[in-house]
């Protein structure tokens, strides 16, 4: 498995949607909602009958509606019929049999839809049904996105402020943004623009700025970071050469409106200043393979996540690169003479920034982490064979941020 997301629109549930990949089975999506007062899992299952998911993404405006990208076979008719003639030389009788002359031509698409859940299973629910596979339920499909002249859909990034009603999706090298009609039924494409130039072309990934008005958006091609303004679909900076092999993954800092992270297939993750990019701000070096995934945490911008195929979870403390580089600070009102003292003895020097815990529950690549969007302390990680595990920021660091 590698598609997974927190549910985003605005929820008290702790919850995270996994999308699984089967040819031999159906594929599903699994309703993941976390009891943390009793520290259960529990699990509804959706149908997902239209292929493998590759990618999954949930509406930030309700909490009932979410993207996928899929998989989808398809087969080209065979045009030329050849006779071969088979002989059976004992009964000296011969037969025709037609064979295409060549085996029939089948194609994988990567497509991308909106579907909707049922109603009843909108909200995290802590009861999960006796028997999970006789009460599968099917995802009502509100619209596809419409890739056909643009190529294999990569992702699918919603608007992170808005309504619902703004989605953008990666096709091959065009950046497409549609506007979601009548109720999500229909996708309209409203703009898109078309990456040029030399090398491999291909989208990998992208994210949507919550800054600027959620006016730019970032996209991964080979080993190139680029930004774009969705209102005139122009690039307006490029990181060449962001890192030594392909960038596989981005994320915004929620907090500082300049800042990117990368990750890719040199084991690396990189801070970036997009106002100045001929060299990251930071570097991290401690995955020893393919870093998938790079996240930071939505509320205390010095936590980052990161992934890989190392098996491994690494969760960073980069405080110095965070909107808080002196720790959290208090109401001079608030502090005592000697309190005073200490604080300003304390914030001459930023705190150091450092690995706070390493994961290693998976016994197979970690293709996704994410936080959860309810409980700024919890996060979900998913490996290749399937494994979701949850985990939470060690209290002794929570306190020391909080306090």
């Amino acid at each position: 498995a590698r598609a997974l997301t927190p549910q985003t629109a605005e929820t008290d549930a702790i919850r995270f949607l996994v999308g699984t990949q089967s040819l031999r089975y159906d594929n599903q999506i699994h309703i993941i909602d976390f009891d943390d007062e009793n520290n259960i899992i529990n699990k509804n299952v959706l149908l997902h009958q239209v292929g493998e998911i590759w990618h999954i993404s949930a509406s930030p405006a309700d909490k009932g509606v979410l993207a996928t990208c899929y998989n989808k076979i398809l087969f080209a008719q065979c045009s030329n019929i050849e006779l071969i003639q088979h002989s059976k030389l004992e009964k000296k009788k011969f037969f025709l049999y037609l064979q295409p002359a060549h085996c029939c031509n089948s194609k994988v698409m990567t497509c991308a839809a909106v579907w909707r859940m049922p109603k009843e299973l909108e909200s995290g629910s802590h009861e999960s049904p006796d028997d999970s596979s006789s009460n599968t339920q099917t995802l009502e499909l509100l619209c596809h996105l419409d890739n056909t002249a643009h190529g294999n859909m990569a992702c699918v990034m919603w608007e992170p402020m808005g309504d619902g009603k703004k989605i953008i999706s990666l096709a091959d090298n065009n950046i497409l943004l549609w506007d979601l009609q009548e109720s999500s039924a229909k996708a309209v494409l409203s703009s898109s623009a078309a990456l040029e130039g030399k090398g491999q072309l291909k989208f990998t990934s992208g994210r949507w700025s919550p800054h600027h008005n959620c006016t730019q958006i970032a996209t991964a091609n080979d080993t190139t970071v680029r930004g774009w303004d969705t209102r005139s679909m122009r690039q307006i900076y490029c990181i060449e050469n962001a890192h030594g092999q392909l960038v596989r993954d981005l994320d915004f800092n929620p907090n500082k409106q300049y800042y990117l992270a990368s990750c890719g297939d040199d084991c690396k993750v990189k801070f970036w200043d997009t106002r100045n990019v001929t060299e990251p701000v930071k570097t991290l070096e401690e995955h020893s393979h393919w870093v998938w995934n790079v996240r930071y945490n939505h509320s205390h911008d010095q936590l980052i996540l990161t992934g890989s195929s190392d098996s491994r979870v690494i969760l960073s403390n980069m405080v110095s690169i965070s909107s808080e580089p002196f720790g959290h600070m208090v109401d001079d009102d608030e502090l005592s003479d000697q309190e005073d003292q200490h604080q300003e003895e304390k914030i001459k020097e930023p705190l150091q920034d450092s690995v706070i815990a390493t994961y290693e529950e998976h016994e197979d690549s970690v293709y996704a982490v994410e936080w959860s969007s309810a409980d700024p302390w919890l996060f979900a990680s998913l490996s290749y064979d399937g494994r979701l595990v949850i985990n939470r920021v060690p209290r002794a660091l929570k306190y020391h941020i909080l306090l």
